[in-house]
């Protein structure tokens, strides 16, 4: 079971890792200080609490290893003795630094925006405030004793532990696979154990392990202050005080105390850094957090698809500012069509796929006169993970580091199939075998970083076919990949389409990848779409300069060598940037007044195929501009 391998991988690695040296320190260090607060009060606990006036303030000897104190109690027996005491109040102390911390870390991402906002200023404000003074502070609240020191030095962790927690949970909020569970559904409890917590474990654990003996260093000092443990009970902290004003006449006394606090905090260090190394995941880089999606508020009532697998008119996709990304677009997707989208970056390409997945980030709103997917209103009835799959460029962001392969794909036939676990598991294995990954059933329990990069990108695809896609979005699939996988990738694009029959929407910068793969190209610009025709007649036959500059600068085995590789100058639009005119007359060539005084539609030019330009090239009129105005007409009558 899942399960039961999971703990068996983890028993594995922790028992490796306590065969380095570093392991087989902490483990011993840990079994030393475990005996001594287990052992040592019931072995010595008389010998320390005997009071002998004929051996008062005696120094080291062999029957007082580390001499009396002004009681003539032995010591040593004493020092032994508060260990446990020691150790429980600084365990109690974490607890209640770690819970507090961990509740409010990964509280803003779970909880509204105006809560979350004031509960990380609050965090920042007690963060800013000095240490030192704010636990001097919680301990006068709390009063003097044992009870009162744990709650101050276990709330004066909580600040520093949670805004640890915040910025690694924010981290891990934008993820992919994150945005994914929150469409699924999943409740904020399952988003939190399932998918925040295991990814932020590692440097959790180290920094609450390292704080522990922070913990364990700022109570000694409360109690060497006389504000801690009180008597007739004593810790390591009270010790030192006794013994501090003999320093000089018995160093061995006063040092000891000391030397049992240090000793004990490296311990606890150690044992962190062995957690994190048993863990086997490394802390995920930091990104932009991205909340939730804001679903489309446009309420237009669709037309027809006219037997179009989707059909979207008038697409727009706008960001606070005026920034509009994609432009009031209108396209449509055959069943088991396969479309290419290409452009340069930032023409709004993979924004048109994010909405019509209903993935366009926060702050992004969406809108379109009509937003269809096989009969259904994608803004009312979003389908992705059934009928529509996404494939996107790094699978590393969607797929969760900290699950396994099988059980991130199993989670999607769960949720959206209603299939038990075993046939969730079972389908897992058959989909990754599908995608020709070898030996499925031992690949499913793997994570994400022992797969290649061609491995993930399949078994990303793999996810898309739990359902029964009639769509598959892959947004640029095989840019990190080398020449050789990315031909692997594309063959099992091809043959997934053959077997399943599902339409194709491939977003990509390559031309090449695009003319292998699709049978229709849509060329996007500044928001646009500004062209759409046949893949045969890309090369040579484009009729819109930009289409033709994007040809003119991919070198073929044909080009010169010697020839400078062609270029567009200028460079394109950003989202606010756009004027009354064609976005691209900046760039063109052919570009008259009218090209900046007026925006080209996108309109019929030649049988099955659309330009948006007002002097278009063509076979016959490439150098004739003027005259291509009439053709134009001509075709669009």
């Amino acid at each position: 079971m899942p399960h039961q391998d999971q703990d068996t991988s983890l028993r594995h690695r922790l028992g490796r890792t306590l065969r380095t040296p570093t392991g087989v320190t902490a483990l011993t260090a840990c079994l030393l200080v475990a005996l001594v607060a287990v052992f040592g009060p019931v072995l010595l606990g008389d010998q320390a609490a005997r009071i002998d006036t004929d051996a008062i303030n005696r120094g080291s000897s062999a029957a007082h290893l580390l001499g009396t104190d002004q009681l003539g109690r032995d010591i040593a027996a004493r020092v032994v003795v508060a260990t446990r005491l020691t150790l429980r109040l600084t365990l109690l102390a974490a607890v209640i630094g770690v819970g507090g911390g961990l509740l409010l870390g990964v509280a803003p991402a779970v909880v509204g925006r105006r809560l979350g906002r004031l509960i990380t200023a609050t965090v920042g404000v007690l963060v800013a405030f000095p240490g030192l003074l704010f636990l001097l502070f919680l301990a006068t609240i709390f009063g003097v004793g044992s009870t009162g020191a744990v709650f101050a030095v276990g709330l004066a962790m909580v600040p520093p532990m949670a805004r640890l927690v915040q910025n690694l949970t924010a981290s891990i909020a934008g993820s992919d696979y994150v945005a994914a569970a929150r469409i699924l559904g999943v409740g904020r409890f399952k988003l939190v154990v399932r998918h925040l917590l295991p990814n932020i474990a590692e440097p959790s654990v180290l920094f609450a392990t390292q704080a522990a003996g922070g913990i364990l260093v700022a109570f000694s000092g409360l109690s060497f202050l006389g504000l801690g443990v009180q008597p007739p009970e004593y810790d390591w902290g009270r010790l030192l005080n006794e013994q501090l004003n003999r320093i000089y006449v018995n160093p061995v006394a006063a040092l000891a105390p000391g030397a049992a606090v240090v000793l004990t905090g490296l311990m606890f260090g150690l044992v962190g850094e062995v957690l994190a190394q048993a863990g086997g995941r490394r802390a995920p880089q930091a990104r932009e957090a991205t909340p939730q999606q804001v679903k489309p508020q446009d309420e237009t009532a669709p037309d027809g698809d006219g037997g179009a697998l989707v059909r979207a008119r008038d697409l727009r996709v706008t960001f606070p500012g005026g920034r509009r990304a994609v432009r009031g677009i209108s396209l449509s997707i055959g069943v088991g069509e396969a479309v290419g989208l290409v452009g340069e970056s930032g023409s709004g390409k993979s924004l048109t796929a994010l909405a019509l997945a209903d993935l366009v980030p926060h702050p992004g709103r969406v809108c379109a006169g009509t937003l269809r997917f096989d009969g259904h209103d994608l803004r009312a009835d979003p389908r992705l993970g059934t009928e529509l799959a996404m494939v996107f460029q790094d699978p590393m962001a969607s797929l969760n580091p900290a699950l396994r392969v099988g059980r991130q794909l199993a989670e999607v036939a769960e949720v959206h199939l209603g299939a038990t676990r075993a046939q969730a598991t079972a389908r897992a294995v058959d989909r990754l075998g599908a995608v020709r990954i070898p030996l499925p059933e031992r690949r499913a329990r793997q994570r994400p970083h022992e797969y290649s990069g061609g491995m993930r990108q399949r078994a990303v695809i793999a996810m898309g076919l739990m359902g029964e896609p009639k769509l598959i979005v892959a947004d640029e699939p095989t840019t990190a990949l080398d020449v050789a996988v990315q031909q692997q990738v594309l063959d099992l694009l091809a043959e997934v389409r053959e077997d399943s029959g599902a339409a194709l929407l491939l977003i990509s910068h390559d031309l090449a990848v695009v003319a292998q793969v699709c049978e229709r190209v849509l060329v996007m610009y500044g928001g646009l779409i500004v062209e759409d025709l046949p893949v045969a007649q890309l090369v040579g036959g484009a009729a819109h300069p930009y289409t033709r500059a994007l040809v003119g600068a991919v070198p073929t085995m044909a080009t010169d060598p010697g020839n400078e590789l062609a270029t567009i100058p200028g460079r394109p639009p950003e989202p606010g940037e756009a004027g009354a005119g064609c976005p691209f007359a900046p760039r063109c060539e052919r570009a008259r007044k009218r090209c900046h005084d007026d925006a080209p539609e996108l309109a019929g030019f030649r049988p099955g195929r659309q330009v948006a330009c007002w002097y278009p090239v063509d076979a016959v009129t490439a150098v004739a501009p003027a005259q291509a105005t009439s053709h134009r007409a001509e075709a669009t009558s």
